[in-house]
């Protein structure tokens, strides 16, 4: 009687618990979500690549080293503003869905980018011109609030466990993709208009590139179904609800769960030690995504005195690498783990910077390419294992909410600062090693986050079933689950039944 009553406390998988993935699904959800990205990042790619052009068109007045603070200040608001669209977009996607959220946030990145390309410059309208930009970059920050944390979650959702390493990673090739083409249309167009042509006109034609690109994004987004275990999720609450009714009266304590008030609440006080962790991962990753990404352009040519196209080409070389690698490295973390990753990486990060820095600072092309390429390489670590890590920090029904909430507090604080900051403290310090500093200060803080990172890889998300590919892997989670079941069970009935004589049971096991 009792080892049948241990059984049963130790409930073991039904094979409905078990979620099959349906493999033309899985290949729409990576490609939708990737595409969006890649809009995102060619954004950002193009921003970066003319923020010395955009200084002369919307800030001519001030001096060169001015101007690029200025377009970075203006970079850096649109991530002041991200949190805020976290908080809206994140409660919301656990309430209404990945897909709707999703879907929203590609048309309003979309039109803000594009209308980037049609503001007119300080020379036409003065102080206005600014003033416009920055409502441009405000739009772009709240819906990215929504993007990457809704995409990875959508991801995370639908990848089969033993996969989802690798599955995620390409939500970051999008990344580095999109990025790289918007670079390295900014670098032909700089190569055939020169300083004067972009200018005069041709920095708009990237910007304006955004809007067919977010056509397509949308198109494929409105074609996405629901993910697994937030539709698994959502018929769980239906459920609760209807017997509530049936039953005559209300669930207030899961109302209030339901509500943002108390989705928020739950999520800083239940969930405090995973918005941490996430914190400082996304610190670690986006301080140097955006260090490479969008600060190295500027550092080689506005601190180094490079010539532009050699500096655009080689940062473009580096995100290229990190393309071609990037699934690589989200396959390893599937092998090997994501916390191993995540902490040789911040190691590394340590004792690299400096001299990868300092191999950038020499002349020619050889020794900077290597010193862009140890960043690139550095990079792809974190940009590889995110994607799979964060998601799996909190439970399918606040996943959206806490990832959006923690992503892009730490993104706003730390990621998208780090071009201004960069750039201004070199320009007050004097010191060319001030970005290898703030690297290493992001890497201590990422091994930190690393150490106490708990070990997701080929384990079901938190709140929701196992994802296998195939109906034989579901029926062998089955089994292993009732095996498991059985051997916990008979260990406890063992340990009651011979409290003295379990220690001898387990040193002949």
């Amino acid at each position: 009687m009792l080892r049948t009553l241990l059984r049963r406390r130790k409930k073991s998988l039904a094979y409905e618990d078990v979620t099959v993935v349906d493999r033309p699904r899985l290949r729409r959800a990576v490609t939708a979500t990737a595409v969006g990205n890649t809009m995102e990042w060619f954004d950002f790619g193009v921003y970066a690549y003319v923020a010395v052009t955009l200084g002369k068109v919307f800030f001519p007045s001030s001096s060169p080293a001015a101007q690029v603070v200025s377009t970075f200040a203006t970079f850096a608001v649109a991530f002041l503003v991200r949190p805020l669209g976290g908080l809206v977009f994140g409660p919301l996607g656990d309430r209404i869905g990945r897909r709707r959220v999703l879907s929203t946030t590609m048309i309003m990145m979309a039109v803000s980018t594009f209308a980037v390309g049609l503001l007119p410059g300080y020379g036409s309208i003065g102080f206005a011109a600014p003033l416009l930009l920055l409502v441009c970059r405000v739009l772009q920050g709240f819906s990215t609030g929504g993007e990457y944390a809704g995409a990875t979650t959508y991801i995370a959702e639908f990848a089969p466990d033993r996969r989802r390493g690798f599955l995620g990673s390409w939500l970051d090739f999008g990344t580095f993709v999109g990025y790289s083409l918007g670079s390295g249309l900014v670098t032909v167009l700089t190569a055939v208009l020169g300083d004067d042509g972009m200018v005069d006109w041709g920095w708009r034609l990237p910007f304006l590139v955004a809007g067919p690109l977010g056509a397509i994004g949308l198109y494929m987004r409105l074609r996405l179904e629901e993910s697994p275990a937030f539709q698994q999720e959502a018929d769980r609450a239906a459920e609760a609800a209807k017997a509530a009714a049936a039953g005559g009266g209300t669930a207030p304590v899961e109302d209030a769960r339901q509500s943002g008030k108390g989705r928020l609440k739950e999520i800083f006080t239940r969930h405090w030690q995973a918005v941490l962790i996430c914190m400082g991962l996304v610190l670690l990753y986006n301080v140097t995504n955006y260090m490479v990404t969008s600060y190295l352009p500027t550092y080689m040519t506005s601190t180094l005195g490079e010539n532009a196209t050699t500096a655009q080409l080689l940062v473009l070389g580096t995100m290229m690498v990190v393309a071609l690698t990037i699934t690589v490295v989200g396959r390893s973390s599937d092998r090997w783990g994501r916390r191993p990753m995540f902490m040789a990486g911040s190691g590394a990060m340590i004792l690299l910077a400096i001299p990868a820095f300092l191999l950038i600072q020499e002349g020619g092309i050889l020794l900077p390419a290597i010193g862009c390429l140890v960043l690139g390489l550095l990079l792809v670590t974190f940009a590889g294992t995110s994607a799979a890590t964060l998601p799996a920090l909190f439970p399918t029904r606040l996943r959206y909410g806490a990832l959006s909430i923690s992503f892009n507090l730490s993104v706003s604080l730390f990621g998208g600062t780090t071009p201004l900051i960069a750039s201004s403290l070199v320009e007050s310090t004097g010191d060319p090693l001030v970005p290898a500093y703030y690297l290493m200060a992001a890497g201590v803080v990422g091994l930190v986050a690393a150490l106490f990172l708990y070990e997701t890889a080929g384990k079901p998300l938190r709140g929701s079933g196992p994802m296998v590919e195939t109906e034989e892997e579901a029926r062998t989670a089955v089994a292993e689950s009732r095996t498991e079941a059985g051997r916990r069970a008979r260990d406890i009935w063992i340990r009651v039944r011979h409290p003295r004589g379990h220690h001898q049971y387990d040193e002949e096991r």
